[in-house]
C-alpha cells in the first residue's frame, strides 16, 4: 500500500471516528467600535449556527433596547497575546489535496490581509488525534541520545502548510507546540494512549523539545511557545495521551525541560496544565507557583 493510500484510509478511519462525538455550535459577535468625531460607532459581526460568517448585521430583532458599552482605556487587565487556530497534519494533507487556486484561497482566509490575520497558531510534537497516523520523531526504542530523531513525517504535509502561511501573512504569528505523548517506548504502558512517561526518560524526553525547536528552525520556522503536555489529565484513552500530575509536571519543566532549553539557548514561553476547563485549574496553579 503506498503512503497516499495509507493516509486516505487513515483519514476515513479518522473521520468516522469523530462523527461518533456531538461538537457544540457556538455563536460568536464581534464588536468592531471607531471614534468619528467624539461619537463611538460600533459595528456587529456575526457568526453564528444559522449560516452567518463574519457577517455584517445591521437589522436586530429587539428595536428599542439599548446598550451601553463603556471604554475604560486606563483600566488595564490581562494582554491578549493573539487568536488563531492549529497547523494539524489532517488539515494540512486535506489542503494539500485541494486545487493550488483553492488552496490559497483557504490559506488567505485565515492569514491574509483580507482575512481573519491569525496571529498565534498551534502545531503537535508528533501524532495527534488529527493525525493520519500514530507517528514519532524518535522511532528507535531505546535511543537515548535521540541519535535517530527525525522531523520528516512532518515534510509532506504541515511544513509546507506553515510556510504558505507565513507567506501570507504580512503581520507574521507566533507557533505554539504540543506533545500529545512521547513515543512509547519512554511510557510505562508501552502505548500511545495513557500511561506516564518512566523518569529514566526525563532527560531524553527534554533532549526531545530542544531537537525539535532545532529541527525546525533548519526550516525557517519559530517556535514561540512550547507546552508540557496536551491534557495531562487525559482524555479516556480516545487518542494519543500522556498522564502528569501537577507535581511531575513541575519536576519535569524545573530539573529536566527548563535546564535544557536554558543550556541549548532557546528562548521559548513554557505553558503548563493545557488541559479543559475545570476546577482542577486552582491545585495546578498551587503546585507550579510554589517556589
Amino acid at each position: 500500500m503506498s503512503l497516499q493510500q495509507r493516509k486516505n484510509n487513515q483519514l476515513l478511519t479518522n473521520m468516522k471516528k469523530f462523527n461518533k462525538f456531538n461538537f457544540s455550535i457556538t455563536l460568536a459577535i464581534l464588536l468592531n467600535a471607531c471614534n468619528v468625531d467624539n461619537k463611538l460607532e460600533v459595528e456587529v459581526f456575526e457568526t453564528s449556527a444559522n449560516g452567518n460568517k463574519l457577517s455584517k448585521i445591521s437589522n436586530f430583532s429587539s428595536p428599542g433596547i439599548e446598550s451601553k458599552i463603556a471604554i475604560l482605556p486606563d483600566q488595564k487587565f490581562q494582554t491578549i497575546t493573539g487568536f488563531g487556530g492549529s497547523f494539524t497534519e489532517a488539515s494540512a494533507y486535506l489542503l494539500k489535496n485541494l486545487s493550488k487556486e483553492n488552496r490559497k484561497k483557504v490559506i488567505e482566509a485565515y492569514f491574509g490581509d483580507e482575512g481573519a490575520r491569525y496571529s498565534l497558531t498551534r502545531t503537535h510534537i508528533n501524532s495527534c488525534d488529527f493525525s493520519l497516523s500514530n507517528y514519532s520523531y524518535a522511532p528507535v526504542e531505546g535511543d537515548m541520545e535521540l541519535n535517530h530523531f527525525s522531523i520528516e513525517e512532518d515534510r509532506d504535509d504541515i511544513i509546507p502548510f506553515i510556510k504558505e502561511a507565513m507567506a501570507a501573512s504580512r503581520d507574521g504569528f507566533k507557533i505554539l507546540a504540543s506533545p500529545w505523548t512521547a513515543p512509547p517506548w519512554m511510557k510505562d504502558n508501552k502505548d500511545w494512549r495513557g500511561g506516564k512517561l518512566l523518569p529514566e526518560y526525563y532527560d531524553t524526553w527534554a533532549l526531545f523539545f530542544s531537537k525539535f525547536i532545532d529541527a525546525y528552525k533548519l526550516e525557517d520556522i519559530d517556535i514561540w511557545g512550547l507546552t508540557v503536555e496536551n491534557e495531562p489529565l487525559g482524555n479516556n484513552n480516545n487518542w494519543e495521551s500522556m498522564h502528569y500530575t501537577p507535581q511531575e509536571m513541575t519536576d519535569f519543566v524545573k530539573y529536566h525541560l527548563g535546564p535544557k532549553l536554558e543550556k541549548d539557548g532557546h528562548d521559548v514561553i513554557v505553558l503548563g496544565f493545557d488541559q479543559n476547563r475545570g476546577e482542577e485549574l486552582e491545585d495546578w496553579v498551587k503546585v507550579m507557583f510554589q517556589d
